[in-house]
């Protein structure tokens, strides 16, 4: 049994600690943001954060987050369901298009707002490293422009 804080709850997930937190988070937490793409931390569509970083679900062993915060896409709207800035701003820019490599996007573009408050292109380019089969990327730089302008307000 590993103990981490889910999306703001300290739980226990019964599962071997070397199971992929991507498979931990679907099957035994019954969270199904994250998505398998790749399987090698290549495509981005697992992406959660870990203690507020960008991290390949995939590729992470379930133990290595023991006692540490994860945040699936499920997680980052406030408690009362409003949405974070980045959330909003995907929906007012339209960014996805099938939406599979959506929440991927979401927990990146969150980390990197984090980090970056307002980034250029040249820095949105660096830090999202998600695969979007659709190509939708114009829109995604456009809404994490949008969400630093949102988050800037306020």
């Amino acid at each position: 049994m590993v103990s981490l804080t889910l999306n703001g709850r300290l739980v226990d997930v019964e599962a071997p600690e070397d199971k992929p937190l991507l498979w931990a988070l679907r099957e035994d937490a019954g969270l199904l943001g994250p998505k398998y793409g790749c399987g090698i931390a290549e495509c981005g569509a697992c992406r959660v954060l870990v203690d507020g970083q960008s991290t390949p679900s995939c590729v992470t062993p379930l133990g290595a987050v023991a006692g540490r915060t994860v945040v699936t896409v499920e997680g980052l709207a406030a408690p009362d369901s409003t949405l974070s800035a980045v959330q909003q701003a995907w929906i007012d820019e339209q960014a996805p298009q099938c939406g599979y490599c959506q929440p991927g996007f979401l927990v990146a573009a969150t980390a990197l707002l984090e980090r970056v408050p307002d980034p250029t292109d040249a820095e949105i380019d660096a830090a999202i490293t998600n695969i979007c089969r659709c190509g939708t990327y114009p829109r995604i730089r456009r809404a994490i422009h949008r969400a630093a302008a949102l988050r800037a307000e306020g």
